[in-house]
């Protein structure tokens, strides 16, 4: 289940950022801040817990950073 919501969020804001890039940046920063909370609370896990439980997030936050980037790329090399 939490896998579908992250490839979700992944798609509209790829195709936000799209859409309309500046508008994109505020979703983006605020799923990276909740990802972020998830990280530092699964971080808190003792030993190798902590990176095992953080490691999710971590993949998570970075795939969204890519989606969002991906959709403003993809708009700035159309010739209009």
């Amino acid at each position: 289940m939490a896998i579908a919501a992250v490839i979700a969020v992944c798609v509209v804001l790829a195709v936000l950022a799209f859409l309309v890039p500046r508008l994109s940046r505020h979703p983006e920063r605020g799923t990276q801040r909740t990802l972020g909370a998830g990280a530092r609370a699964g971080g808190k896990a003792p030993g190798p817990l902590g990176r095992l439980f953080s490691k999710p997030f971590h993949t998570s936050s970075r795939a969204v950073s890519r989606s969002g980037s991906a959709g403003r790329r993809t708009r700035g090399r159309l010739p209009f």
